[in-house]
């Protein structure tokens, strides 16, 4: 067997899950990412809520490359490929492929709201989500010293828009750190007066979900004192309001955003076609039409089944890695594979303290069981021994003590 060049853009889950099959393979596999950690995304929030320390949900990616064989990691900024030379650009140099593997992820979608995307947080980068918390507590410093009532109850008031599992599990992780922890340090404010507001587009919370998991979730929210507004759009923002579409202004100095995504701008550099998103169609075993040797994975693919396009979510993005990688192999061994098949293991979100929603093997869960298998899960998927120790540590503290060690401002903000 020729030994054959492989290159891998981005670290992220479907990155991994390539890397992985094909070390030890014989080929030479270079990790390209313009980070120099894995990122483990559905725990930003709780990074951004004071929950998690940032490190507990990263790992270093030359530590786990350093035990694959005959794979290195090159830490770069990608600028360009050259898909005729088979050459990737980045600014420290230029990386050569036999076989190149695209999953460098997606980025957020304003949708051409520029001053939402001006003024909104959102939850994408780990530096995003020190960056919120750090907003989070200043604002209620803020609060204690501001005289003004409207303005002090608006830099209490936090609006977040997208009603999908980051929307409902970042509104349901804030409202109890305000009323169980930051009620306690801040006994001069009345946090009782704090609002935490999820806005939705369309009627329903989690739509890719049962009804019964929808509705489960909205009376779960609103019991916790979230106020829910379905069939409602922001349309602009600023420092301190939120407008929307109806006309209504919202008082409020901090605004999420987690109402979509979109192809990472590298989708560009691949030189066809794109879907909605911004996304990459693909052939049925994930290579770019006319470059069999170019395979596009995760949030970047666009890829059609059972007549829609497949989610940008995380399972689909591990399985796609899996699939390339072996795609590679079989074909250096001139065999093929079937076409790429998402297998749909179910999904699920955590609202809160002992509740969550799970749709699974055709079952159905809420409420506490749901929120345990939710634990699980996300203890597994997470790379490195100490960072599922550090998790589960701070996770039983809070369960038992209701009480959040993260609450550190680590960059002062300038007065406004």
């Amino acid at each position: 067997m020729v030994k054959k060049k492989v290159a891998i853009i981005g670290m992220g889950f479907g990155g991994l899950r390539a890397a992985r099959i094909l070390e030890g393979h014989g080929h030479d596999v270079t990790l390209v990412d313009r980070n120099n950690y894995h990122l483990f995304q559905p725990l930003l929030y709780q990074v951004a809520t004071a929950g998690l320390e940032q490190e507990s949900i990263a790992h270093p990616i030359r530590a786990m490359a350093r035990r694959w064989q005959d794979t290195r990691f090159h830490l770069a900024e990608v600028t360009a490929i050259d898909i005729d030379a088979r050459q990737i650009q980045t600014v420290t140099g230029d990386i050569s492929y036999d076989y190149l593997v695209v999953g460098a992820g997606s980025i957020t979608n304003f949708f051409g709201l520029e001053s939402v995307q001006r003024h909104a947080f959102d939850l994408k980068e780990l530096a995003h989500a020190e960056e919120l918390r750090n907003h989070i507590l200043t604002a209620f410093e803020r609060a204690v010293i501001e005289p003004d009532p409207a303005r002090k109850r608006a830099l209490m008031t936090f609006v977040i828009v997208g009603g999908g599992p980051t929307g409902v599990e970042f509104a349901g992780a804030l409202v109890e750190l305000v009323h169980f922890v930051l009620a306690k340090d801040y006994p001069e404010l009345s946090t009782q007066a704090a609002r935490v507001v999820l806005v939705e587009a369309n009627d329903q919370l989690l739509a890719t979900m049962p009804l019964s998991l929808r509705i489960y979730t909205l009376r779960k929210l609103r019991s916790m004192s979230v106020e829910v507004l379905l069939n409602a759009r922001v349309m602009a923002a600023g420092p301190e309001q939120v407008t929307l579409a109806d006309g209504a202004v919202i008082p409020a100095h901090t605004l999420f955003w987690s109402a979509g995504v979109k192809a990472a701008p590298i989708a560009a550099q691949l030189g066809t076609s794109r879907q909605h998103g911004g996304r990459v169609p693909v052939e049925p075993d994930l290579s770019l039409p006319g470059h069999p040797e170019v395979f596009v994975i995760g949030d970047m693919a666009y890829l059609e089944q059972g007549g829609s396009a497949l989610p940008m979510t995380a399972p689909v993005a591990m399985q796609m890695g899996i699939y390339a990688g072996k795609a590679i192999l079989a074909r250096e061994k001139g065999r093929s594979l079937r076409p790429f098949h998402y297998r749909d293991k179910g999904s699920m979100a955590t609202i809160g303290r002992s509740a969550a929603v799970a749709s699974a093997f055709g079952m159905n869960f809420r409420g506490y069981f749901a929120w345990v298998i939710w634990l699980l899960l996300h203890l597994y998927y997470l790379i490195g021994f100490r960072n599922r120790t550090v998790v589960m540590l701070n996770w039983i503290w809070y369960y038992w003590f209701h009480e959040r060690q993260v609450r550190l401002i680590t960059r002062r903000e300038s007065s406004p």
